[in-house]
Parts: structure tokens; sequence; C-alpha cells
């Protein structure tokens, strides 16, 4: 086994690991990886603020600090913000007309990063600035922006954004708040009508919101033109007290993410100025009138809500973040803790020499790489939509697909890494000290909020359903009839297990070959793909005519086959993240971390087949015999990630003070270091008492001779 326990250096290449020689043949050099180079790569386009949210969120003026109250946690946090707005650290995404700098990418760039200092300071930075301050900006007018947005950006103004209601979370079209025009007074009247209807869940609002962005039904001359955006005051600035017709409740303790004030907001007869209404894709006139540019009440409504993706691209990125600062941890811990005399009869193995524990933290590590690189691609398409460089209707829905289908995946990703890096990390990782529980803690709510996660894989997967429709809707019969019959004909093989029998052949019963054909990029490539076009038209088919059908009966047959697009759309947002990876691999320039780069790809595409192994047999894109090879191969992977693995977290540019973990900063190697020459010295002098078992096996020797 190969015992990798130097430090990390951050920078250049480490040392070529040792090989053993095979006698009569030259020893085979070893790739290493450019670590620096590397982690330029992984910094991305926004790299200069990337390195400028780090060394904020290495202060320890905005760390968590473990075992404040609740009501402690959130004055510090409240605190933070201000030292991020006197650090010019929130205004990147704001118009240059007021003090900001235009750039919708860097401005997601450097907020995810917050993370790694607390994520109750991220989230409630969120909700100040990524959502108040940008529903102002992206649905409000230049009056508004002139209004509210310099206090906004300043803190004078701090908010909340009220969407979700008690009775209704993922479901925003059918929230039951309204806000009612009233001519005679050129007022909007804000109403809660039952119980059900309080704003639940909202940040900044059971302490510190003065003012917020109220989601409700716009209701003019007895029209309901669906959900608007309006401005509403909360509090007097002075007393802090609710205004007139204004109530709520303080959420209290939540499960993590404690630094922040979760609340209810309640409204009854509420008026605001009608100017109050966010106008920018829908007004109302003094008289009443209701006009908008966008004339379906459809599109209307999912563009308004577009403009407030960034939350999903940042949590993706955040949950990225925190994989990489969890696997970091684990890793450099991995190679110092010792446990079991495995291969030696004095010392005992190094935990990541294991093939479990290699196999429990490589796989991740290789998913949180595969998900860096595909979170580049949304921050990259989030900025030029926002920048307006590439803002058309269809680009929007990419961005919105692509953003649902990747913080779905990263967040639960995040949560499982976080679960068992702690795990591998035996006792030591349950311990505070060593963030994998508070992390875990504060990142649980990532995957129910800016979007249920199970039901933005419901987004992705109607939206592949439209584009499967839509490659059919013009084609005419010769084209449509060849489609059938090939996939008649490709049904046919794959139910009969011709296809099995072909691949067989191919292999010839050689594992070498199966194997060879698996690590193949195109190889892994048509697997995934084939799996997601599959998938997808099979539910398509299942699906055919149901638009013909009465609601309740389309509605069912849409529910029988529900778990099966789930399924498609996680399935393609993999694909997404592994044509990511392999994107990134083309930029790689030196070869030895190229090779390394592509060992992780291969493992994250393996370990993808092999989750679904059970799928792919029976639906015949599988032999038996390929089939027994996949767990094989990532076996071998496994070995030849083993001596760069402390290069790849190096690579990710997370210091001491950004992972801030007891057992990451070489205390244990210490420790080790110790018993083992403690071990040694009592072996040299002779007096170690003599183990039980050794006297046994020396006695009966010398009865036997």
């Amino acid at each position: 086994m190969t015992e990798v326990v130097d430090r990390p250096t951050g920078k250049g290449k480490r040392p070529e690991a040792p090989q053993k020689a095979v006698p009569g043949t030259a020893a085979r050099p070893q790739p290493a990886v450019d670590v620096e180079t590397l982690g330029k790569q992984l910094l991305g386009k926004w790299a200069a603020v990337r390195l400028q949210a780090r060394d904020l969120a290495a202060r320890p003026e905005l760390h968590k600090i473990e075992g404040l109250t609740h009501t402690e946690h959130r004055t510090r946090v409240y605190g933070q913000l201000r030292y991020l707005v006197d650090n010019e650290a929130v205004h990147r995404a704001f118009p240059a007309a007021l003090g900001g700098a235009d750039d919708h990418g860097g401005n997601i760039a450097g907020f995810e990063e917050l993370v790694v200092a607390d994520p109750s300071l991220q989230i409630k930075a969120g909700v100040q600035w990524g959502l108040f301050g940008s529903a102002v900006m992206h649905l409000g007018t230049a009056e508004h922006h002139a209004k509210w947005l310099p206090g906004i950006m300043n803190l004078d103004i701090p908010g909340c954004f009220a969407m979700t209601e008690t009775g209704h979370g993922s479901d925003v079209a059918s929230i039951a708040t309204t806000a009612t025009y009233d001519p005679s007074t050129e007022e909007f009247v804000v109403h809660t009508p039952f119980r059900a209807a309080w704003k639940d869940y909202i940040g900044n609002a059971a302490n510190d919101g003065l003012g917020a962005v109220v989601f409700a039904q716009l209701v003019t001359r007895g029209v309901n033109h669906g959900v608007h955006a309006f401005y509403v005051d909360l509090r007097d600035p002075e007393t802090k007290e609710f205004l007139p017709g204004i109530g709520g409740e303080d959420d209290g303790i939540k499960g993590g993410l404690n630094g922040i004030d979760n609340g209810r907001l309640h409204f009854t007869n509420v008026r605001i100025p009608r100017t109050n209404l966010l106008n920018r894709y829908g007004d109302v006139a003094p008289d009443g009138t209701y006009t908008s540019p966008i004339a379906s009440p459809g599109r209307r409504f999912f563009t308004m809500l577009g403009t407030l993706v960034q939350g999903r691209v940042s949590l993706d990125g955040a949950a990225v973040a925190a994989s990489r600062v969890a696997l970091t941890a684990a890793i450099r811990y991995a190679t110092e803790r010792r446990q079991f005399n495995a291969s030696s009869h004095t010392d005992e193995e190094v935990l990541l020499d294991y093939q479990r524990h290699q196999r429990r933290l490589f796989t991740r590590l290789a998913t949180t790489y595969a998900a860096g690189f595909a979170h580049e691609q949304l921050l990259e398409k989030f900025d030029d939509v926002f920048s307006g460089a590439h803002d058309t209707d269809a680009d929007r829905q990419d961005l919105e697909t692509l953003a649902a289908a990747l913080k779905a995946l990263s967040t639960w990703h995040a949560l499982d890494t976080l679960q068992e890096c702690r795990e591998a990390c035996g006792g030591a990782g349950f311990l505070i000290e060593n963030r994998f529980a508070s992390l875990r803690a504060d990142l649980d709510v990532y995957a129910t909020f800016e979007g249920d996660n199970t039901v933005l894989l419901q987004l992705v997967a109607k939206r592949l359903l439209a584009d499967y429709a839509k490659e059919f809707r013009n084609v005419d019969f010769g084209v449509l009839a060849r489609y059938v019959v090939g996939q008649a004909t490709g049904a046919a093989i794959h139910r009969t297990g011709l296809r099995q029998v072909a691949q067989f052949m191919a292999d010839t019963g050689s594992v070498q070959k199966a194997a060879i054909a698996l690590r193949d990029e195109e190889g892994q490539r048509a697997l995934l793909t084939d799996r997601v076009q599959t998938m997808v038209a099979e539910a398509a088919t299942a699906l055919k005519g149901s638009n013909r059908l009465s609601q309740e009966k389309g509605a069912a047959l849409f529910n029988r086959h529900q778990n099966e697009l789930i399924d498609a759309a996680q399935a393609h947002a993999e694909l997404l993240q592994w044509e990511a990876f392999t994107d990134a691999l083309r930029e790689v320039e030196d070869p030895g971390t190229r090779t390394v780069l592509t060992w992780l790809r291969d493992l994250f595409g393996l370990s993808l087949i092999e989750k679904n192994l059970s799928w792919y047999l029976m639906n015949g894109r599988l032999s038996m015999q390929r089939a027994r090879t996949v767990g094989e191969y990532i076996n071998r992977l496994l070995v030849k990630i083993r001596p760069h693995a402390l290069d790849l977290v190096d690579a990710f540019g997370y210091g001491g003070d950004h992972v801030r973990a007891a057992i990451a900063t070489g205390a244990e190697k210490k420790r080790q270091d110790e018993a083992r020459a403690y071990f040694r010295s009592q072996r040299a002098s002779g007096q170690s008492p003599v183990d039980e078992k050794v006297l046994l096996a020396r006695t009966a020797a010398a009865k036997r001779n």
C-alpha cells in the first residue's frame, strides 16, 4: 500500500509517488497533479472575485461560533451583514448608477463562498440582497430602484422576501394572499384571508425586517391577474414595532441556520400606494386598468419567477463549496489516521489505504468535481442571461431548467457527502469542532428551499417531455416512419437480449476488453445518454394523448408515471454533470493532471452506471459479463487515484481558516508518529512485554520440536 502523509503545499506538483518495479521492466512514471494550475481552473471565470470572497470568509469576524443561543447567533449574523457592506462585498450585481458593478456572475461567485464562513451568514445575506434586493431590482422599474435600492444596498432597509405561505410552498401560483386594487384611493389592499395564507419561514421576518416584497394575487376590476410582487413597509424604523394591520410570529429554533430570524407575517387589509406594485411585467393604471407586456398569464408568471433564479444558482455553488470543505477535512484526516494491523505486524494501516474508505470518499470527490464544473457552466449561463449577452426567451427557459436540475443534485450530494465524511472520521467526525455535523444541520434545508428538489426535478422532466414532443411536431411522415422503425428495432434488440449477445461476442469473454469499453469516453457517454433518451421516450409514449383526457383522468395518468419522470430528470442532470466534467478535461494542458482527472471522471461515470446497473441489465444495455466488470474497474480506479487524493483536495484552494476542522490540522499525524515512535523504542529496548498470543505460539512450536 502507498502511504501519503505529507502535508499539503497548495502549489505545484507533489513529488512522484514511489512505484514498485516489476522485475525485468522499467518503472512507469506516475502522473502528478499540477495543483496550482488545477486550482486556477477550479476558480473559474470569476477567479478574482472568488479569491476576494475567500479572503473575507477566512476572517474570524465572519466565522460561526458554535454554542451560541439562537438569539445570540442572530445578533452576530446581523452585525456581519454590516461588515459585508463595509467591505463592499454585496453590491456587485446592483446597477452601476447606484454604486454597484452590474456583475451578475461575479456576484454569485463571491456570495456562494460565504458558506464556508457560516451558512447562516450566506443565507441571511442572500435574503437581503439576493432575494429582497433582487426582487426590487428585477421586478421593479427605475422609480422603485431610486426609492429603495440605496437603502437595501447599505442595510438601512433590512427586508424580507415574502412568497412562501404556510399552505403553499412549491405551488406559488396558488398562494392565497390578495392585493385588491381600490381605485377610489389609488391603493392596493393587502390581505391574508385565513391562517394558511400567512407568509411563513420568511428570513428577517421575526426581528430585523423593516420592509418586504410580498407576493400576492393581484385583483383589479373583479379580475384576478395572478401572482405579482408588492413592496410593503413592515415595521416602524424607530420602534421596530409592526405597523397597523401587520402581525407576525417567530418561527423559533430550527434544525439549522439559527443565525437567521425566520418568522411568519400576516396582513389585515393593509393599504399601500398603487406605485408600490413592482410593475415591470404588469401594471395597474389609476382607474384600475391592468396592462402587461406579456399577454399570457402563465408565461408572465414564469417570467417573473425566472428573474429570481439566482437563488437556485447560488445554492448550487454553495453546496459544491460545502462538499469541497468536507472532503478536504475527511481526506486529510484519512491520510493520517491509522487503524488495525492489516499488512504489518508493527504498523497500523492508514485509513485511506482501505478500499472501502477510498470508495466512500473518492466517489464523492469525483461527484464534487463534476458538480463544480457543471456549476461553472450554469454560472456563465446565468451571467449571459442577466447581463443581456444572451437573453432570449429560450435562453431564460434553458437557465431555469439547468438551475433546477443542478441545484437538486448538488444540494442532495452535499448532504450525503457531509454525512459520509462524518462517518468516515468516526467519533472525531461527530465533534462540532470538526464541523461536519454543524454544516449538515445548516445545509439540510437547502434541499427544500428555493424549490423543493423533487418538485424541481419534476419541472425538469416536463421540459424534457416538451423538447421531446417538439422534435416531432413538424416532421413529415417519412421521417417519423423511419424513427418509429428505428425505435421498434432497438426495442426488439434490447428486449430479446440480442444486444447482450453482441456485447459478449465483442468482449469474447475477456474482462479486459469489457473494461476498455466501459472506460472509453464515448462508451460512457453512450450509456448515460441512452438511459436518459429511453426513459424520456418511454414516459412520453405512456403519456401520449393525455392532453385530450379530462383534467381528472389526465392528472391520474401523469401521477402514475411521476416517479419515472423524476428518475429521468435526475438521469438527465447527472449526464449534464458528466458532460461538464468531460468538457473541463479538454481545457487541461498538463498531461499528468489530465490523466488523473480522466480517472476521476471515469470514476464518476462508472459510479453512475453501477448505481443504475439494474436498469442497464433489465433494458439490455449491458451484458451480464460487462456488468460484472463495472465494480472491478471502479476498484482499479481507486488505486490509481489514491496517490493523488491530497492534491485533488488541495486544488480546491481552501486553507485552514476556511476548513476550520481540528482533524485537518496535522494533529492526528503528530499523535500517530508519537505512538509509533514509542512502540519502536519499546521494541528496540527489549523491555516491551511479550504478547500472549506470541508466547502461546512459541510454546506450541517448542512442543512440536
